[in-house]
């Protein structure tokens, strides 16, 4: 028997969420993006408050891993932003905020004569909270340009920049190559002599093959 449609739940989301229940499927419980819809399919077995449940279950599932996904340049410049009005009462406002991949001498850098802020690909694998620091470290060198108090006293308005800053330190010790003080302007090895022009870093195909839990 083919999987077959129950009819449309709420907009979920994504959209509107399609619930499938297939006599065929009798362990797992999945869920996909389909266009501006959520399809989540059940074995047929289950009742009405297994659904809700499981429903439920698997749109939070979804957004979960939505959350992980890499982030573009205008999500960062965003997110930088939403930062600056959080930490730094706004003053701090980038022109552009963007991942780069020949930045292997320190996680991030900025210019602040045009209010450019660059990441280091290599952040997209660390916490969310860690990025953060990077950000606000950077934000604030669009305010202070130096390492001066002036400027740590921005930085520390983020909460975890002591516990960030450890972080970074730990990553760059477990990685050989990974030289160095966090506090350098965010660095972890020394610049080369000649400094390439940054470039963009490609986000990685936002491919949807959905998720999929065992039942007990």
């Amino acid at each position: 028997m083919s999987d077959s449609p129950d009819a449309a739940g709420a907009p979920g989301p994504g959209g509107r969420v399609e619930v499938r229940r297939s006599a065929k499927r009798r362990r797992t419980v999945s869920a996909y993006r389909d266009g501006d819809r959520t399809v989540v399919l059940l074995p047929a077995r289950m009742t009405k408050a297994e659904e809700a449940h499981w429903v439920e279950t698997m749109l939070a599932r979804l957004a979960a891993k939505d959350a992980r996904r890499p982030r573009g340049d205008e999500d960062l410049r965003r997110r930088a932003l939403a930062l600056s009005r959080r930490h730094l009462d706004g003053a701090a406002r980038p022109s552009a905020v963007r991942w780069v991949t020949n930045q292997n001498g320190r996680w991030g850098s900025c210019t602040p004569l045009d209010g450019t802020i660059r990441l280091s690909h290599r952040l997209r694998e660390l916490p969310d909270w860690v990025v953060d620091y990077v950000l606000v470290h950077e934000l604030s060198h669009l305010l202070v340009a130096d390492h001066s108090a002036a400027f740590w006293a921005h930085v520390n308005r983020y909460p975890l920049a002591e516990r960030a800053r450890g972080y970074l330190l730990g990553v760059a010790a477990a990685h050989p190559g990974l030289a160095g003080d966090a506090d350098d302007d965010v660095a972890v090895q020394p610049e080369p002599a000649q400094r390439r022009a940054p470039a963009r870093c490609a986000p990685r195909p936002a491919r949807d093959a959905g998720v999929q839990l065992e039942l007990g």
